[in-house]
């Protein structure tokens, strides 16, 4: 017999493992000295000890392998468990692919330009939300603050429900300078009843590119040039209208180098 120590150098297993595995009842010791409480193994317990870590190994939980080492599954469930942990690791692999793919593309970039891009982008996964918003068709992009005006009603009459910064979504599909097609709109937690042209509806949840950009206004479209472009480089395309969020604004800073905005970008996998 071996003392926990011992059996621990021999099987290469830490002790602190060795003594989980006997709280779950996947590996007891063979004797328990009932004095000192001391863990005694035997040589005989290596085959099953080799055979748990072998199942640990290749990604089993220890539910799982429990199971297998009481011999309470089938030969059927047993392929299914396999077969399952293979599609896992299917899975695992191909997004760890898309990884490679991302940093072979974030390498080419640092190569041309000599630096980081300015903007990194994500694929995010948004929430359906309710919005109150106001939608009008506005001569060019400047001349949305009709519009925002309109929208203050909500902040002044029910500041409680806004669960989250002010966005403009723009419906047109492609870029235009005249007649734009935009809603300004602010999420809320419930219906709530506002004037005309106010309207609250829900905005489904999408699947978008996101970006971070910081700075005024004007900027902006080095910022959309950068995500069109990254969509397309990873086989996205564009699947809704685009939405900017302004995370800080003129109320929160006087300088519009320091304005902060979001822009996501709804997509699907081409």
């Amino acid at each position: 017999m071996f003392k926990i120590g011992d059996f621990s150098k021999l099987s290469l297993v830490t002790v602190k493992t060795l003594r989980y595995y006997d709280e779950i009842g996947l590996l007891r010791p063979i004797k328990i000295d009932r004095f000192t409480g001391y863990r005694y193994y035997s040589a005989g317990q290596l085959p099953r000890l080799q055979y748990i870590i072998a199942l640990k190994n290749l990604g089993l939980s220890l539910d799982e392998i429990s199971a297998m080492t009481k011999n309470s599954l089938s030969s059927s469930q047993m392929r299914d468990v396999f077969i399952k942990k293979k599609v896992e690791l299917q899975q695992r692999i191909g997004e760890e692919q898309k990884r490679l793919m991302q940093v072979e593309k974030l390498l080419e970039r640092i190569k041309m330009e000599g630096k980081m891009p300015d903007y990194q982008i994500v694929i995010k996964n948004i929430e359906p939300m309710n919005i109150a918003s106001v939608r009008d068709t506005v001569p060019e992009i400047q001349d949305m603050d009709g519009l925002w005006e309109t929208l203050k009603a909500v902040r002044t009459y029910h500041a409680s429900s806004i669960t989250g910064p002010i966005m403009a979504i723009y419906h047109d599909m492609e870029y235009r300078e005249k007649n734009v097609d935009v809603e300004v709109a602010v999420p809320i937690h419930e219906e709530i009843t506002l004037p005309d042209p106010i309207k609250v509806r829900n905005l489904p949840g999408e699947t978008v590119a996101s970006l971070i950009h910081k700075g005024p206004y004007e900027t902006m479209d080095a910022a959309y040039q950068a995500l069109m472009t990254w969509c397309e480089s990873n086989g996205y395309e564009l699947a809704g209208p685009d939405r900017h969020l302004f995370l800080r604004t003129h109320k929160d800073v006087g300088n519009p180098e320091e304005y902060i905005s979001e822009m996501q970008q709804p997509v699907r996998k081409i």
